[in-house]
């Protein structure tokens, strides 16, 4: 599936969805690596098949193999992250002095640079909705001297790839439900 289609899949009531994922298909603030990858990365977290296949079909190809495996390692790590700060940020008390006892071993190594692992860690928390992860992520991207519009940018792709994946999500249950659903009189 190509980008077009995965816009043409898309109802006439999310109209909005493709005009945003044509902008930031080309958005000028971030680098064709870091755009990629973001995009790629949000795909993973969003867990839509036509989504995903669309979006690296359309983004794979823009990355070398070490950037596709990192966009990959940021899905998969922060899949995991995600949950378990999350929990440890909504509950508190001693969790937070525990050490987490997860292996993370791939985050000091994801085959590219950390600035772009970041940013895809970004948004993959962005998806996933874990509010320490979004904070510990934009901290350090600031810290390595990316702007405020830059970070918005990985956030506005996910929150787009992400809104993408529900609406076909829930159009394709719908279509399931149809017979079941009462007709109007």
């Amino acid at each position: 599936m190509s980008l077009e289609n995965l816009k043409n899949a898309l109802p006439d009531y999310a109209r909005d969805l493709k005009l945003n994922l044509s902008s930031l298909a080309a958005e000028p603030s971030l680098t064709v690596q870091q755009r990629a990858g973001t995009f790629v990365a949000a795909a993973l977290a969003s867990r839509n098949d036509a989504t995903l296949r669309a979006i690296v079909a359309e983004f794979a190809p823009q990355l070398s193999s070490e950037a596709l495996n990192g966009a990959k390692i940021a899905a998969a790590i922060m899949g995991m992250n995600n949950i378990y700060y999350r929990f440890v940020h909504l509950v508190g008390g001693d969790y937070k002095t525990l050490p987490a006892k997860l292996r993370m071993n791939a985050i000091a190594k994801p085959g590219v640079e950390k600035v772009d692992f970041e940013l895809w860690s970004l948004a993959v928390s962005a998806v996933n909705g874990c509010g320490m992860c979004l904070e510990a992520h934009e901290h350090e991207l600031r810290k390595a001297g990316l702007g405020a519009e830059q970070i918005q940018a990985a956030v506005r792709i996910a929150a787009t790839v992400h809104a993408i994946a529900v609406t076909l999500e829930g159009e394709h249950a719908l279509s399931e439900a149809a017979p079941a659903l009462p007709t109007a009189a």
